[in-house]
């Protein structure tokens, strides 16, 4: 089995946090993104990875730390790293091209940009399986369309009508991924355009018309993380999804003068609270001080110091100096203080 991640994108909705880290790359729980929706996809496919094949952006942004950090994580997982580049954003289907050595035998093709729960349960009778998740506003997603068998004769995106409530969250398996790149490059050799750009779903329907008999897969929990409000929800969303596991939050070098932690929380190396009430659901990368301050439903990373603040719903970068009695202040692009 192989695991193909398109993450070459830059993240614009979730600036100022994705102006120097990769939106994959974004801690949420302690754990970057797409560390742990690879991790996590592994762990419920329940067979050997054998190669896991990043599609990247340009080297500028996505360095040399980048690809070291993804070769770890695949060597962590028993798998050989494939790292590819996608230099000119084309669209989903281009991004998957990119990585054409790697498209061949069966194989999970899931986008860095949301997280699950999920048992999966790979119907192998089936050419593939799309991911999906029942939702309320159908016509703000790409739905599938199921006939008498419950296979998926069509994707519709943002449907007017009704078709269904089944939102496809981005997480597809091929039986035989090669197939998907022969129609991927009929699209690509033909210039198929949707959108302005080259799209998986035309590979897909192309597949579709030849009779290739495409299924549904359900996941429990699908969590985004596109911005920033729905990426400090999706950190609440799995800091307790990981308490119920059992999972171990708190770094035992956390240093605590005057301090109350409520969890969920996830505290990294290091860190220092004085003063200082934390939780429920707060992320705090390695490295960061807090002092004289309330904080709750947060993310704070790395190696930042933060005084005198009362914080809720927030998400603080690395490297950030912030105390809550300002007089003067430096911003960075795109930052919003409210």
């Amino acid at each position: 089995m192989k695991i193909i991640v398109p993450m070459a994108g830059r993240g614009s909705r979730l600036r100022p946090h994705t102006l120097t880290v990769p939106k994959p790359l974004i801690p949420v729980a302690g754990k970057p993104i797409v560390h742990r929706l690879v991790s996590d996809i592994a762990k419920v496919l329940g067979e050997p990875i054998e190669e896991i094949a990043f599609i990247l952006g340009d080297p500028a942004f996505f360095g040399a730390d980048v690809v070291t950090s993804l070769e770890k994580l695949a060597h962590e997982l028993g798998a050989k790293a494939s790292i590819y580049r996608q230099l000119d954003p084309k669209g989903t289907g281009h991004a998957i091209m990119c990585a054409e050595p790697s498209l061949s035998g069966p194989a999970v093709i899931a986008y860095a940009d949301t997280l699950i729960r999920a048992d999966f349960d790979l119907d192998k009778t089936a050419d593939s399986v799309i991911w999906t998740k029942k939702v309320d506003n159908p016509s703000a997603y790409g739905v599938v369309n199921l006939n008498d068998k419950n296979h998926i004769v069509e994707l519709v995106e943002k449907p007017q009508e009704f078709v269904s409530d089944q939102a496809v969250i981005g997480i597809y398996y091929f039986k035989d991924v090669g197939v998907l790149k022969t129609e991927l490059q009929y699209v690509l050799d033909n210039d198929i355009i949707n959108g302005g750009e080259y799209q998986i779903n035309d590979g897909i329907k192309r597949m579709m018309a030849d009779g290739k008999v495409f299924v549904t897969g359900k996941v429990a929990e699908w969590m985004d993380c596109g911005n920033k409000n729905v990426t400090v929800e999706t950190n609440q969303r799995m800091l307790g999804f990981l308490e119920q596991d059992g999972e171990k939050l708190i770094s035992d070098t956390v240093k605590e003068e005057n301090a109350n932690i409520i969890p969920p929380c996830f505290i990294g190396e290091n860190v220092v609270l004085k003063n200082t009430t934390v939780g429920p659901f707060v992320s705090i990368g390695d490295h960061t001080v807090i002092e004289n301050s309330t904080v709750k439903n947060s993310l704070i990373q790395a190696h930042s110091s933060i005084k005198n603040a009362n914080l809720d719903n927030a998400m603080i970068g690395n490297h950030v100096k912030y105390n809550g009695n300002f007089e003067t202040i430096s911003i960075g692009d795109y930052s919003t203080l409210e």
